[in-house]
This record gives structure tokens, C-alpha cells and sequence, in this order.
């Protein structure tokens, strides 16, 4: 019975605490910006970059933290942000599109 009870316990309090899953965020290109152009995740989580764009396009921070490589139209590439903090990108062929992904 006190083996019971204890499972129960057990599984009561693993399904009260919320499971630490990363997360899939989405930034579109299009019109020569990011959309969004400011995102907050969660260390861990996964950003997918897609081009809507005709022209080619980059998503690489300015830390390092990530880089999506060239991306044609029609292309994405899906990035983990590993470290907390706020990593500003930009498009390393059009350096005036900017963004911010802030990890917590």
C-alpha cells in the first residue's frame, strides 16, 4: 500500500511541475526585413528563418550565436539558441535589415 501511495506521489507531483520543452519560434523575411524583428525564446528553443524575398538573405548574429547561411527564396533554415542574452542580427547582404532575439 505504501508503495502505492508513493507512485501515485511521485506521478502527481511529475504532472504538476510543467515539462521544460524547447520551443519552435518562426521569423519570415519579406520586404527586406525580419518579421518579427524583435523575438524573445527561451535558451534551447529553435528559430526557423524562411526568405520570402527574391533576393538572398542571412540571419547571423552579431555574438556568433547563430547563422543561417545564404538563404534563397523559398529557403529556411532553423537556428538553436543556445545562450541567454540578447543576440542582434542582421543580413550579411544587406546589413541594414536588422533584428534582436533576446534568450532567457
Amino acid at each position: 500500500m505504501k508503495k502505492t501511495l508513493l507512485a501515485v506521489a511521485t506521478l502527481v507531483s511529475m504532472l504538476a511541475t510543467p515539462a521544460a520543452f524547447a520551443a519552435e519560434h518562426a521569423v519570415a523575411i519579406k520586404g527586406m526585413k525580419f518579421d518579427p524583428p524583435a523575438l524573445t525564446v527561451a535558451a534551447g528553443d529553435t528559430i526557423t528563418f524562411t526568405n520570402e524575398d527574391g533576393a538572398p538573405h542571412t540571419a547571423t548574429a552579431d555574438d556568433g550565436a547563430f547563422d543561417t547561411g545564404r538563404l534563397s527564396r523559398g529557403q529556411s533554415a532553423t537556428v538553436t539558441v543556445s545562450a541567454a542574452g540578447e543576440h542582434a542580427y542582421k543580413c550579411l547582404v544587406h546589413p541594414s535589415m536588422k533584428g534582436t532575439v533576446t534568450a532567457n
